[in-house]
């Protein structure tokens, strides 16, 4: 399945071999050296892909082999999901997790919501899975005066929205011995910046007090190293606009240990041809 007016995207080479879980039993998937240029996984009949990422973002070992959840070397894996920019968007979330797989944490970087629409769908999902989440604009205009209005229509979920509301527009983690940081926009303040792939902006990530920076705001996939700093966005997983990965809907897979990081695009199923 394709959103309607997307380009073909078959001949679009992976530039990395990185593992990403399964969804049955804890199995992975790799791309081999002779796989690398039609890298794909089916199910339920949408197409999953791993899409070009910055080599310097790779892990050490790029022929890392497939594995589950566990132990390796005497390490402890830490598979973590990331999701951004939801938008209101209760299938791309669902397929993002069902794509993903098993997970030790989920990720959510912002604007789960529009500035003028809630979904008590999406944040309930995010918060039954226990979800880290932080605002985005999104949610910063809806929560102010300006969003009065839109947050007294009928049927929001007051408990979902206090739930959405206490959550900050910043958040520093600990996991598997790394610090991430999670911001919509940039790290700096004033905030709100559009960073994309090839903005200069993106060198003073590397300023962040962090080994990862996790951001979203421009729905553009980025995985790359900047000094000391890994910085990762996974894309919309709600509202499409990249255009180097067809403007599909994506979400991404770190692995802390190693940090590889899988990015996995797929077809918006609003979209789809019926």
């Amino acid at each position: 399945m394709r959103p309607t007016g997307a380009r073909s995207s078959g001949r679009r080479r992976t530039a990395f071999h990185a593992a990403w879980p399964g969804v049955a039993g804890g199995r992975g998937w790799c791309a081999g050296p002779r796989q690398a240029g039609r890298s794909s996984w089916r199910r339920s009949s949408v197409r999953f892909r791993r899409q070009p990422t910055d080599r310097r973002a790779v892990s050490p070992n790029p022929r890392a082999a497939c594995y589950g959840l566990g132990q390796r070397n005497g390490r402890t894996l830490l598979k973590v999901g990331i999701v951004s920019d939801l938008h209101c968007n209760i299938q791309g979330l669902d397929l993002a997790l069902a794509a993903m797989g098993s997970v030790d944490e989920l990720l959510c970087l912002g604007d789960s919501i529009f500035e003028y629409q809630f979904s008590n769908a999406v944040v309930a999902r995010l918060r039954e899975r226990g979800a880290h989440v932080i605002q985005g604009n999104h949610e910063e205009v809806f929560l102010s005066d300006a969003g009065a209005r839109a947050r007294e229509r009928p049927g929001i979920d007051p408990e979902l929205l206090g739930f959405l509301a206490a959550q900050p527009h910043r958040k520093y983690l600990e996991l598997g011995r790394k610090r991430l940081l999670l911001i919509h926009s940039t790290p700096w303040e004033p905030r709100g910046d559009y960073v994309h792939p090839h903005s200069p902006k993106l060198d003073r990530f590397a300023e962040a007090d962090a080994d990862i920076v996790l951001y979203g705001h421009t729905h553009c996939q980025v995985v790359r190293r900047i000094g000391g700093v890994l910085v990762i966005n996974p894309g919309s997983a709600g509202d499409a606009r990249d255009s180097r990965n067809d403007r599909q809907l994506s979400c991404a897979v770190l692995d802390t240990d190693t940090e590889e990081v899988s990015v996995i695009d797929y077809s918006d199923p609003r979209f789809a041809a019926r």
